[in-house]
């Protein structure tokens, strides 16, 4: 669909796929990426829309898994011929849609949450076709700030138990490396299977060579079943924890007094004044999701550069917007951030032939040839049933922590 020499006067609507996890184990991380998008397609669209027209999320739910998530983003393209398709949350969803769906359709896929390096593997091999654009960076940046944090806060000795999906491998590949290098000690290193009503077998496992604390890579239903298990059968109540248990639910399903020595990591922001809008609107617009809930931000951002990079494009072609996307947020634009009245803005800079920068809720942020970000990691801590921020890593810090190691 054309949006250049569309009548102001005529109404015109650009539907962009959503594809995301509303249920199953990423299901809270779903829900709260969906309302971002909606809410920054909302403003964009309080601003005067893109050249005229209205934008529109088609949302499907992948229920967390990659089969369901193929079947809902091949009707997007083949039946509602979306050109851009935003999602998976979690990579074993973005991976299938990528690989099954849009790369070989031609279809933009711009994924919120997915950090799995298999991702940017998949694009140094050709096989995206430059399609593909994450809004957070990936675990073989994460796995390093984390190795460095447990080291730091005392976690020299711990097992290791991780979703048995590209994910949670990849984590534990990622962190194993430098954690060792650093002088740490894995006692064990035990995947497990989603959706299991128990896991004392996995946490009985994990307790073999008497680990000081346990570094659990999951999502916050299972994550949460898993903890129980391990500090039922006297496991340390010590934690090291991914970005997917920076969650009030796993905090409440576990219980906060568990949880007193439980560190982790997210990947992390800058704040601009984008950040500042966000965290003053979300919250009444989701319905009482806070803003600080996993994905929610990135989410705002992945919708808020489609569509941006729609305007900038002058076209609902995908190939259009794959290449509008990293103009949206190059350096050397004016700086733009998020609401209706920036989004106003920025409309009519792209208009004049103006270049912009977006300068999103997780911070500025640049694409490199892969579609990945660099930025930094925020390094948190449970505090009385609170996450309480410790720090930050930049990614300065985490490229000379991998030099240092000796880890590519």
């Amino acid at each position: 669909m054309s949006l250049t020499g569309v009548s102001a006067a005529r109404a015109c609507d650009v539907t962009v796929g959503l594809v995301l996890e509303l249920t199953g184990p990423a299901g809270q991380y779903g829900q709260a990426g969906a309302k971002s998008v909606e809410m920054a397609f909302r403003d964009l669209n309080e601003a005067g829309g893109v050249n005229g027209c209205t934008l529109l999320a088609d949302t499907r739910d992948s229920q967390s898994q990659g089969n369901v998530a193929v079947d809902q983003a091949t009707q997007l393209v083949n039946i509602k011929k979306v050109p851009v398709i935003i999602g998976g949350i979690i990579s074993s969803v973005s991976l299938p849609i990528l690989t099954s769906v849009t790369a070989p359709a031609g279809v933009v896929q711009v994924s919120p949450a997915s950090s799995s390096p298999t991702l940017t593997a998949l694009a140094r091999q050709g096989k995206t076709n430059g399609l593909f654009f994450r809004t957070i960076t990936s675990d073989a940046l994460q796995g390093t700030a984390a190795a460095k944090y447990a080291m730091d806060r005392g976690l020299t000795k711990l097992a290791i138990i991780n979703v048995n999906n590209d994910f949670g491998v990849n984590m534990a590949q990622e962190f194993a490396a430098t954690y060792k290098a650093l002088g740490g000690t894995i006692t064990s290193v035990t995947p497990y299977n989603e959706k299991q009503a128990s896991y004392t077998a996995e946490a009985s496992a994990a307790m073999a060579g008497d680990p000081e604390a346990l570094y659990l890579i999951s999502y916050p239903v299972d994550g949460a079943t898993i903890a129980r298990a391990w500090i039922s059968q006297g496991g340390p109540q010590t934690f090291l924890l991914n970005d997917g248990m920076n969650s009030s639910d796993f905090i409440e399903a576990v219980g906060a007094k568990y949880l007193e020595n439980a560190y982790g990591t997210s990947s992390g922001t800058s704040p601009t004044e984008s950040t500042e809008y966000f965290y003053a609107t979300y919250k009444d617009f989701s319905g009482g999701i806070e803003p600080s809930a996993p994905a929610a931000d990135r989410s705002y951002d992945a919708g808020a550069i489609v569509g941006l990079a729609i305007a900038q494009a002058g076209s609902a072609d995908p190939q259009a917007i794959k290449a509008a996307i990293p103009q949206v947020v190059a350096e050397g634009g004016e700086p733009i951030y998020a609401g209706p009245e920036q989004f106003a803005h920025a409309l009519d800079l792209i208009k004049q032939g103006k270049p912009i920068r977006y300068e999103g809720v997780i911070g500025p942020v640049t694409f490199d040839a892969n579609g990945d970000i660099t930025g930094p990691f925020r390094l948190w801590k449970i505090t009385g049933g609170e996450i309480e921020t410790l720090g930050e890593m930049s990614a300065d810090d985490v490229a000379a922590i991998k030099a240092e190691a000796g880890v590519k």
